[in-house]
C-alpha cells in the first residue's frame, strides 16, 4: 500500500498516528463487544467453569497468528528488524515480568487492553488503574524502577537457547509457522464450536487477530516509505502508556503509531459502550468492589511486569506470539499460570465462604 500521498498531506508522524488510531478503534469497538479479555479467559479455564472466554481468546490468537505467518511466508512483510529479534531478547524477563503481570491483572480485574475498553465505557477504576500502569512502566523505562528492571532482565537471554525465533528451532522455517497457524486455527474453530459461540462474538474475536496482523503491516510498509523510519511492531500497550504519561510531564514526544493505538482504542471501546448500551460509570464505591489499595498495587505490578516482559498480555500475547517469538510465548505462558495461581488462592477463597 501506498501511503506516499497521505504523508505529503499530513507528515510523517500523522501518518503514523493515524495510522494507529484506525487500528486502534476497530481493535477497541471489538474488544468491547467481546469482552476479549486475557484475565478472563485464564479464570474460566482455572475454573472449569464457561468456554466462552477462552474460545473467544483462542480464536483472536489463531486469527493473529495465522495471518501473520501467512504474511511472512508470501514475503509481504518482514520482522527480522523487529523488537523480538533485532536484538537478543531476556528470558528472565519474560519469565518473572510475566508472573508479575499475571498477579497484577488479576488484582485489577482485567489485563491492559480490557482496562482500556472498560475505562471508555465508565469504569473509572479500571482508569484509576491505567494510571498506574502508565506511572509504573515509565519508572521502570525511565525512572526509579531501573535497577530493578536491571537486576532481573540479564539474568538469561535468548542467546542461551540460539534465538528468539521459534521457527528456526523447528527447521521448517516459514511453513512451519503457517502450519502451526492452521492448527490453531482449528483447534479454536473446534472449542468456539462446542463454547457454542454466536456469530458476532466469533467474528469479533477475529477482528481482534487481524487488528494485530493490519498493525504489522501497517507499520512494515510505511517505515520503508519514511525518511525517518519508524519500529516494525504491533499492538501493544504497555510502551505507549508509558510514553504517553511521558508526554504529559514533557519528556516523550508525540504524536506517534503508540499514541494514535492508544486513543483509537479508547475511542472505539466508548463507541461500542454507547452503541451496546453497556456505558455506565462505576467507582470503588460500588458493593463488592475490592479495595483501591489491591487496584493500585496490581495495576503498578503490571506496569513493572510488562516492561519485563516485554508486551502486555496482547503485546506479549498475540503480537509477539503471532510472530512466534519464544520470549513473548513464554511471557505468556508465565501470565497465564501466575493469574491462575493468584485467582486460587486470593479470590476463589472469598467466593466461597458465606455473605
Amino acid at each position: 500500500m501506498d501511503f506516499v500521498p497521505l504523508i505529503d498531506r499530513v507528515g510523517e508522524e500523522m501518518t503514523a498516528t493515524f495510522g494507529g488510531g484506525v487500528i486502534g478503534f476497530i481493535l477497541g469497538f471489538a474488544l468491547l463487544k467481546t469482552g476479549f479479555c486475557t484475565r478472563m479467559a485464564v479464570i474460566d479455564m482455572a475454573r472449569a467453569r464457561s468456554l466462552t472466554g477462552p474460545a473467544t481468546w483462542l480464536l483472536g490468537f489463531a486469527a493473529a497468528l495465522l495471518a501473520v505467518q501467512a504474511m511472512l511466508y508470501a514475503g509481504v512483510i518482514a520482522v527480522d528488524t523487529s523488537r523480538f529479534f533485532a536484538t537478543g531478547q531476556s528470558l528472565s524477563g519474560a519469565l518473572i515480568g510475566g508472573a508479575i503481570f499475571g498477579i497484577g491483572m488479576v488484582l485489577t480485574r482485567g489485563c491492559v487492553s480490557r482496562l482500556l475498553v472498560l475505562g471508555a465505557a465508565g469504569n473509572l477504576r479500571a482508569i484509576y488503574s491505567l494510571l498506574f500502569v502508565a506511572l509504573a512502566a515509565y519508572a521502570t523505562l525511565y525512572g526509579f524502577l531501573v535497577p530493578g528492571r536491571d537486576a532481573i532482565a540479564p539474568l538469561l537471554s535468548t542467546a542461551a537457547i540460539g534465538g528468539n525465533a521459534l521457527v528456526d528451532h523447528t527447521g521448517g522455517g516459514n511453513v512451519s509457522g503457517v502450519v502451526l497457524g492452521a492448527v490453531a486455527a482449528v483447534v479454536a474453530i473446534a472449542l468456539a464450536a462446542r463454547a457454542k459461540l454466536g456469530l458476532g462474538q466469533s467474528i469479533g474475536a477475529v477482528v481482534v487477530g487481524l487488528m494485530v496482523a493490519a498493525a504489522w503491516y501497517f507499520t512494515a510498509t510505511l517505515t520503508a516509505q519514511l525518511f525517518e523510519p519508524i519500529a516494525i511492531d504491533s499492538i501493544s500497550f504497555i510502551r505507549p502508556l508509558a510514553q504517553t504519561s511521558g508526554a504529559l510531564i514533557g519528556s516523550v514526544a508525540l504524536p506517534t503509531f503508540d499514541f494514535g493505538l492508544v486513543i483509537g482504542t479508547f475511542a472505539g471501546g466508548l463507541l461500542a459502550a454507547l452503541v451496546l448500551g453497556r456505558f455506565k460509570v462505576t467507582t470503588f464505591s460500588e458493593p463488592g468492589a475490592p479495595h483501591i489499595l489491591r487496584y493500585t498495587i496490581g495495576a503498578a505490578m503490571m506496569g513493572f511486569g510488562g516492561v519485563l516482559a516485554a508486551g502486555c498480555s496482547i503485546g506479549a500475547g498475540l503480537t509477539g506470539g503471532s510472530v512466534l517469538a519464544a520470549s513473548a510465548l513464554i511471557a505468556l505462558l508465565s501470565m497465564a499460570v501466575a493469574g491462575a495461581v493468584t485467582d486460587t488462592v486470593l479470590d476463589r477463597p472469598r467466593e466461597r465462604s458465606p455473605a
